[in-house]
């Protein structure tokens, strides 16, 4: 069962547009979408280490701000001719707040 943690606010997301999360295994870009669908995604393109989070939003997809390389913001992968995965995290809004999964947040570096 996935364990959920409030992020915040939806409004604090701008549409079309990004906000990053810091986590203990690294930042996550969480994305709005037009239509108000939350996504989850690494914040760093596999290709060149891009941040996402300034990509440009259309539709569920996000492209990198570095080298145009796009993104299913559902499975993660690169579309069309690049290959490339960027990890993808749970993520839904309940009440007008975001939710993450709470693994993300909860881990921490092994000794």
């Amino acid at each position: 069962m996935t364990v959920f943690v409030d992020i915040g606010p939806l409004d604090a997301i701008p549409q079309q547009g990004a906000r990053v999360v810091k986590t203990a295994q690294g930042c996550v870009a969480v994305f709005r979408t037009a239509d108000d669908r939350v996504f989850a995604l690494e914040d760093r393109c596999p290709h060149k280490g891009g941040p996402l989070s300034e990509g440009i939003v259309h539709g569920t997809s996000v492209t990198c701000p570095l080298h145009n390389w796009v993104f299913d913001m559902n499975s993660g992968t690169a579309q069309g001719a690049d290959e490339g995965l960027v990890r993808t995290f749970a993520t839904k809004v309940q009440q007008g707040r975001v939710l993450i999964d709470a693994t993300l947040i909860r881990r921490s570096n092994a000794a």
